[in-house]
């Protein structure tokens, strides 16, 4: 009977042991797999995403504004400052009250634009997955930087209300148009396109108008004699080389916040990647023109090297995400390839471009745009080519179209007198450096 009840009571507690080892295991199991985020937690981190982003994204304004002043002459610097703080001011106007709604449409519509004055819709914040104000502000940065590309091009000889009214038309109306193709679930989106970040959307977009401009106004005196190129050096490369480093940094904003999503696991891995892949194909097209400009120039050329980051950054905007980081190397130092080597192609055609925008921006803008099918399985390089077509020649003719219109109505271009005195003291009355006047 002992014996009976001994292994009664042994059998029990065995039984008992493995019914504890298995509620432990399910136990471990359950803390090791991640909690479902919450509607709420979601909805914030969305949100924080889009605001810390944009402010990271603005800042480009300081890079874009620093970069171009370090690289005009000290007799313009003040009126290209001038110009950088009014083209984003222009634009967030413009965005709110024709752009935003055009690219994304009207709320009960939102295949089709809308002409009327954005509106924020905040009635079910936690079902739409951010605060639409948020939204709209990480929108509007945006546009802002196609603007940014075109002040640089044509600095130094264009007058400043022609320029602002152009900036007005570019982020209000054509901007706002070709990004709806695709990113206002429109027909370029319906056919497959893919532009992660905007390498077309925003970088080419930005070239194509200001190469339109650029041919219209025509070089600055003195920069095409005799058949031959005269180089006319920035003021401040020091100045010049802090904007590219704060538009390398707006740059994790730009490519990073286009997850447009932070309330996963997923999406906060994907957002890090997008990081070092941006990060990456900078620095090898800082390196690539490094490399090229001392091979083929006998001397490295910092502002193309300064070029070659932008040209890297830009390459990789079209698909930062699926990229391994090999390929963002290989991607980047394309950029740096394409840097070195337009600007003297440009010269041939005597186009002036004062800080390098058109070979950064436009060119390097389609190869990002062209090559993202290499990485990306969903995306196809006929599709690819037909978006960067299609978009092209609509902003290039309808920027040429209004360039034409403002040259023949006000006037785009500065007098002789005003160009060779410098637009500082022409257009603003003041200088940017007074004290290394001189006389």
């Amino acid at each position: 009977m002992i014996k009976k009840n001994t292994i009664a009571v042994a059998t029990a507690a065995l039984i008992a042991f493995s019914a504890s080892q298995g509620f432990a295991q399910e136990a471990a199991e359950a803390a090791a797999a991640p909690a479902p985020a919450s509607d709420t937690s979601v909805f914030v981190f969305n949100t924080l995403l889009f605001l810390v982003m944009g402010m990271v994204v603005m800042f480009m304004a300081a890079g874009f504004c620093m970069l171009e002043a370090g690289l005009v002459r000290s007799k313009n610097a003040a009126t290209i400052c001038l110009k950088n703080i009014g083209l984003y001011s222009v634009a967030g106007l413009m965005v709110y009250l024709i752009g935003y709604n055009l690219i994304y449409g009207a709320p009960d519509n939102p295949y089709s634009g809308s002409w009327v004055p954005w509106g924020p819709d905040d009635s079910d914040p936690v079902g739409l997955g951010y605060a639409s104000h948020s939204d709209w502000f990480f929108q509007m940065v945006f546009v802002a930087t196609a603007a940014s590309i075109v002040s640089g091009t044509l600095a130094e000889r264009i007058k400043l209300f022609p320029f602002l009214i152009f900036t007005a038309i570019l982020t209000g109306f054509i901007y706002p148009i070709q990004a709806s193709w695709e990113w206002g679930a429109g027909w370029l989106d319906a056919m497959g396109f893919s532009d992660f970040a905007g390498s077309t959307l925003v970088h080419s977009t930005g070239g194509w108008a200001a190469l339109a401009g650029a041919i219209v106004l025509g070089p600055r005196i003195g920069k095409y004699v005799g058949g031959k190129v005269a180089p006319i050096p920035g003021s401040n490369l020091p100045l010049a080389t802090l904007g590219t480093f704060i538009l390398w940094l707006g740059w994790f904003g730009f490519n990073g916040g286009s997850q447009l999503a932070l309330g996963t696991i997923d999406d906060a891995v994907s957002v890090s990647k997008i990081f070092v892949n941006t990060n990456t194909a900078a620095c090898a097209g800082v390196v690539t023109a490094i490399i090229l400009t001392q091979v083929f120039y006998k001397k490295v050329d910092l502002t193309i090297v300064l070029n070659g980051a932008i040209g890297g950054l830009v390459s990789i905007t079209a698909e930062p995400l699926a990229p391994a980081i090999w390929q963002s190397i290989l991607i980047g130092a394309v950029g740096g390839v394409i840097v070195t080597f337009a600007v003297p192609v440009l010269d041939k055609f005597k186009i002036d471009d004062v800080v390098g925008a058109i070979p950064a921006h436009l060119l390097c803008g389609i190869w990002g745009t062209i090559i993202v099918p290499a990485s990306n399985g969903d995306a196809n390089y006929g599709v690819q080519a037909l978006g960067i077509v299609a978009i092209g020649v609509f902003v290039f003719v309808v920027s040429l179209i209004c360039w034409l219109a403002l040259k023949f109505t006000l006037g785009i271009r500065a007098s002789e007198e005003d160009e060779r005195l410098g637009l500082d003291k022409a257009e603003l009355g003041l200088e940017a450096y007074p004290e290394f006047s001189k006389g």
